[in-house]
């Protein structure tokens, strides 16, 4: 292999790490598993997978989180060389003005396949990349309102199918506020990580202007306000075997609590980050967990009644 085929391999792999495309294949399953289980009991597993509309409406949230992670990078470049050197290395083999020109022709894809689906998910996904856009050059700096608004972007995904499905059962709301919380607060932990870049770089973070300690409250009652939607899954809906993911997710969230008020250094830190990523793509393979013949007859009910 020549070293102009390396050099493009490498710009490929740099690519890919900016896009973070190891976490795409978990939200596109996370979408459909949600259709299948959640969104859409009363259809065949098959007749959803085989949905043009379903699959056109996944790629383009796919795509636009990637375009998303693109302009992300563009303005994190300097903070992240701080607080991620070696993943910032390998990013900055791709120049500023090629991610520019990937992140402008995904979005023009991801518009394209919008409106083939309908005027309504044009505006949609136009919405929510100017919403990405407008996070990454303004609102990210801003103190909460930055942790507010990534997470709600992160859940936008799901709204997509919502809005598709015309379904708004009160077990997908609690599903909702509990990977809401469960995603804020590791908002807030990745805050505690990135101290460092974050104060070099002028970002108004609870950490930074509250301290350590301050930031580790608000963790440990976010925390603990997840018990009331899970609570609720378990007790007052039926949702299959999946109260088994709730179970030990109460489990870790205790051990992970008792972990943060240990917590001192950045590799600590760390951990609890990746102990809270575990409990998020745990939970999207744990879906397949719920049983679909309950909410067909939750569906059933509420048709009645409205």
């Amino acid at each position: 292999m020549n070293r102009k085929s390396k050099l493009l391999i490498m710009k490929i792999v740099s690519l890919f790490s900016v896009v973070r495309g190891y976490n795409i294949p978990i939200i596109v399953l996370a979408q459909y598993l949600s259709a299948i289980f959640i969104l859409a009991p009363e259809k065949l597993a098959k007749n959803v997978i085989l949905d043009v509309n379903l699959f056109l409406i996944v790629l383009a949230s796919g795509l636009t989180i990637a375009s998303g992670y693109i302009i992300n990078s563009f303005y994190d470049s300097k903070k992240d060389l701080i607080n991620r050197p070696n993943k910032s290395i390998l990013d900055r083999l791709v120049s500023q003005q090629t991610k520019l020109r990937v992140y402008f022709t995904i979005n023009f894809i991801v518009a394209s396949l919008a409106f083939l689906i309908s005027f309504r998910a044009f505006l949609f996904f136009s919405v929510y990349i100017f919403l990405i856009w407008f996070y990454s050059h303004k609102v990210k700096k801003i103190l909460i309102v930055g942790n507010l608004m990534a997470t709600f972007m992160a859940i936008l995904p799901f709204f997509a199918l919502l809005l598709y499905y015309k379904n708004f059962y009160e077990v997908i709301i609690c599903h909702a506020i509990f990977l809401f919380l469960l995603l804020l607060i590791r908002e807030i932990i990745k805050d505690l990580e990135n101290i460092k870049g974050d104060l070099a770089n002028d970002y108004k973070t609870i950490p930074i202007l509250y301290g350590e300690i301050t930031s580790k409250k608000i963790i440990t009652f976010l925390t603990l306000l997840i018990i009331i939607p899970v609570y609720l899954l378990i007790e007052k809906f039926e949702i299959g075997n999946m109260d088994l993911y709730f179970y030990s997710c109460l489990i870790v969230l205790i051990f992970f609590l008792i972990y943060l008020w240990k917590s001192t250094t950045k590799v600590q830190i760390l951990l609890l980050h990746n102990v809270l990523k575990f409990l998020i793509v745990g939970g999207v393979f744990c879906i397949a967990l719920i049983n679909p013949d309950a909410l067909r007859h939750l569906g059933s009910m509420f048709s009645k009644n409205f």
